[in-house]
């Protein structure tokens, strides 16, 4: 492959919150998932699991995410994600981030209601026919994070070559008991996060959204 095309590739992939009701074939997926797990792992350990959710599976884990985001439930995952407080440079990309993806959808910043609405589309997984839940034993330490983190970076490249579209989404996380519970998982199992699937919306305003990045100087230290 030309190196261009393939760092073309990665730049081309963004996260998509529109998606048409379309299905995604289980050839292509199982396709995905195989080179994907061709990410590295520490000792070749493969600590990742990813429970592929889709057709009656899908709609029922949507609907109880929807029903705990609507009762208003405390999100209780099962790891903490960022560092608490997070850097001050942290929130600030954060804050910029939200901001202009509310303007992009014409969502007032004191619209509780729209930002409510805004929220509750995580759960019903912004419309794709596929969640991919990605989960870890019990008591996993960052180096298997780190593992996992790959993965689904692999993963997400593999979608984007096919034309598909993802989101990964820590909120689904957020409801960790309930995760496991509709799908069945075990107690011994962390969920890390959710990730939506499907072929994007072209028309969708909001899948133009693409935040800003950093330049090269303000994260790359080169010593020589």
């Amino acid at each position: 492959m030309n190196p261009a095309d393939f760092l073309a590739l990665i730049s081309r992939r963004h996260c998509q919150r529109a998606f048409i009701d379309e299905p995604v074939e289980r050839e292509i997926m199982e396709s995905v998932l195989l080179a994907a797990a061709q990410a590295p792992s520490g000792k070749n350990t493969q600590p990742w699991k990813v429970t592929v959710v889709s057709d009656k599976a899908r709609d029922g884990l949507s609907a109880a995410l929807c029903a705990a985001f609507d009762a208003g439930e405390k999100q209780v995952s099962d790891y903490e994600y960022s560092l608490l407080p997070s850097p001050g440079e942290w929130k600030d990309r954060a804050r910029a981030c939200g901001y202009s993806l509310f303007e992009l959808k014409g969502i007032a910043r004191d619209d509780v209601e729209a930002r409510k609405a805004h929220g509750r589309e995580n759960f019903t997984f912004f419309g794709a026919p596929v969640q991919l839940v990605f989960h870890l034993p019990a008591g996993a330490e960052r180096g298997n994070f780190l593992d996992v983190g790959m993965f689904m970076q692999n993963v997400m490249l593999g979608l984007t070559a096919y034309g598909l579209g993802s989101c990964p989404q820590f909120s689904v996380a957020g409801y960790a008991s309930v995760v496991r519970e509709s799908l069945g998982l075990a107690a011994d199992r962390w969920v890390v996060a959710g990730m939506s699937v499907g072929w994007p919306e072209k028309e969708a305003c909001v899948n133009t959204f693409v935040p800003e990045r950093l330049p090269l100087a303000d994260f790359v230290d080169w010593r020589e």
